[in-house]
């Protein structure tokens, strides 16, 4: 017996989550606090490159950012 789905199926890539940028993002500002910028101001894409190459927490976050920044 097949299985109804609730979400569009034209959202979900290949078995994915529909909303899996809102549980990702679990400490919002957390970038800008690493970085040293503040939250009212926008992170330069040369140090958000910079930081998507380091390791760890901050590489991840920058990577994310970059990523996300493509979707807008």
């Amino acid at each position: 017996m097949a299985t109804i789905r609730k979400e569009p199926i034209k959202n979900m890539a290949k078995g994915g989550e529909t909303k899996w940028i809102q549980k990702t993002i679990k400490h919002p500002g957390a970038l800008h606090k690493e970085l040293g910028i503040p939250m009212d101001k926008k992170i330069p894409a040369k140090k958000l490159a910079k930081a998507a190459k380091a390791p760890g927490k901050l590489g991840q976050r920058a990577r994310l950012a970059q990523t996300l920044k493509k979707m807008k």
